[in-house]
This record gives C-alpha cells, sequence and structure tokens, in this order.
C-alpha cells in the first residue's frame, strides 16, 4: 500500500464519523527509545494550531505528567502537560471515586505516588484501603511481601495496567502484569487493572477533555491493548505500524482497527 493509498484510507474512515478530538498512545505511535517517529511532532503541532481536544494516553505509570512533558519536548514533540493521561492518573481518578479520601500501601514510582497524594489519598502500610502496584524498576522482596500480607488481611488490589514486560535498552523488563501475578498466586486475588486494555481509563480520558465517544478517535500500535480498547470505548480506530504490531500481526485477531496506516503522520490530513 503506497503513503496515498493510506492517507486515501483514513480519509475514508473519517467520512463514517466525523472526528472532533483524538486520543493516541505515546511509544510506537509518537515516540521510539525518546526519537521522535516521523510524523508526531506535526500531528501535535495541527492539532493544537485547530484547537482540537486531545490526550497522549501511556500505560506507564513511572513517571509523572510534567516528566513525560518534558521527555516529549527533548524530542521535539510539545505536548502541553494538560493533554497527558497516564495510567497513575487514571488509577488515582478511579480510587478518589471509589473511596474518597481513601489510602494505599503503593508499590511503584513518582507517577503512581505524586497522582494518589494529589488525588488526596494517604500512602500507608497500616491497614490501608488498597494496595496499588505500579510500574517500578525496582521492586523488592519486601515490598511485594508486605503487599501480599496486607491483601490477605483485607486491602483490595488494585494494578495501574496489565502489560507483563517492558522495553529497555537491553531488553524486555518484567512489568505491573507479572509481578501482580505472583501477588495473586499468593493470595488468590486478582487486582482491578486500571489501564489499557480496561475501557475505564478511556472512559476517564474522554471525561478529562469532554469529549463523546462518537466523534473520537484513538491512536495506537497495539491490537491487544490501544485498538481493543478502542474498540469497545466506542471510538475510530486507527493502527499505526510504527510500534509493536506488524500488518501481518492484524490478521490473527478476531476484532479489526477501523483502519491500519503506516505512521501518524497518515492521520494529519483528517484533523
Amino acid at each position: 500500500m503506497t503513503h496515498d493509498d493510506q492517507s486515501a484510507s483514513a480519509q475514508a474512515a473519517a467520512d463514517h464519523h466525523r472526528i472532533d478530538c483524538w486520543l493516541t498512545d505515546m511509544d510506537g505511535v509518537l515516540v521510539h527509545e525518546n526519537e521522535a517517529l516521523p510524523g508526531a511532532a506535526e500531528f501535535i503541532r495541527t492539532l493544537r494550531d485547530k484547537d482540537r481536544p486531545f490526550l497522549v494516553l501511556t500505560n506507564n505509570s513511572i513517571f509523572t505528567d510534567r516528566d513525560l512533558r518534558a521527555r516529549l519536548a527533548s524530542s521535539g514533540i510539545d505536548v502541553p502537560i494538560e493533554a497527558i493521561w497516564t495510567s497513575a492518573l487514571a488509577t488515582a481518578t478511579f480510587l478518589r471515586t471509589q473511596s474518597p479520601g481513601g489510602s494505599a500501601y503503593v508499590i511503584g514510582e513518582a507517577g503512581l505516588t505524586t497522582a494518589l497524594y494529589e488525588a488526596g489519598y494517604t500512602l500507608t502500610d497500616k491497614s490501608p484501603d488498597y494496595v496499588v502496584l505500579g510500574e517500578t524498576r525496582t521492586y523488592s522482596f519486601e515490598a511485594i511481601t508486605t503487599a501480599v500480607r496486607l491483601i490477605l488481611g483485607g486491602a483490595r488490589f488494585i494494578a495501574t495496567n496489565p502489560d507483563v514486560t517492558g522495553p529497555s535498552g537491553d531488553g524486555p523488563l518484567p512489568a505491573t502484569g507479572a509481578v501482580a501475578a505472583m501477588i495473586t498466586k499468593a493470595t488468590g486475588r486478582e487486582p482491578y487493572f486500571v489501564g489499557k486494555p480496561n475501557p475505564m481509563m478511556f472512559r476517564s480520558a474522554l471525561n478529562r477533555i469532554d469529549a463523546h465517544s462518537r466523534v473520537t478517535a484513538m491512536i495506537g500500535d497495539r491490537m491487544d491493548t490501544d485498538i481493543v480498547a478502542g474498540i469497545e470505548a466506542g471510538l475510530e480506530t486507527f493502527l499505526v505500524l510504527t510500534g509493536s504490531t506488524s500488518a501481518e500481526e492484524v490478521e490473527t485477531y478476531p476484532f479489526r482497527p477501523s483502519r491500519v496506516v503506516a505512521g501518524i503522520g497518515d492521520l494529519i490530513p483528517l484533523i
């Protein structure tokens, strides 16, 4: 498929439903290993120039929205802080609505602890309402043991996202889903995962920008998280081939995106 054919296909999808608002994944769509992908900076600049509501979504709960804004800026992509939505922020929003002013024992980094603190949560290991598991590069056996004992003692189990591995310069790393499985094995309790592919994260994102699903599109590079969650949330979905899922792999899934395009730059005419 040529670039022109891909752009025409994208335009055909847009003709089905008007797209007023945009959600986009970050890694594999906008950036790859801290380098901007082709068309990413122009796509975000066009959204801002045309005053289109949008959010950059990520299951990464390690970093705060300020950290991620700086990371994107260093690659030449100018995203305002209020347009970044992480699984940590979605988790904090979910817990604030479920149990306002609650308490949590947290395994995670600044992105998660800051979000929970700003949501009015007390972080404690003394009879917390919840055990909240997020991404970290320093999982400790002591912290996991504490989490297991608190869950067995009655704390409810929440995890930011189900990804079992995460990327690094040296190859895959165990991620939140893998550690959650360990805790589940020890406790018999499954966590509630807030991040993608739970449509909960998309609904909270739509609420944040006051968008309606019928006129919102999701751009992602993974069929098993971005696209399936977008479909379940009732959004137009665009799969870009600059990340995890190849064109050949699309055919192996029982669901399909609205369109498949080479990269995010092909979607600029739809803004």
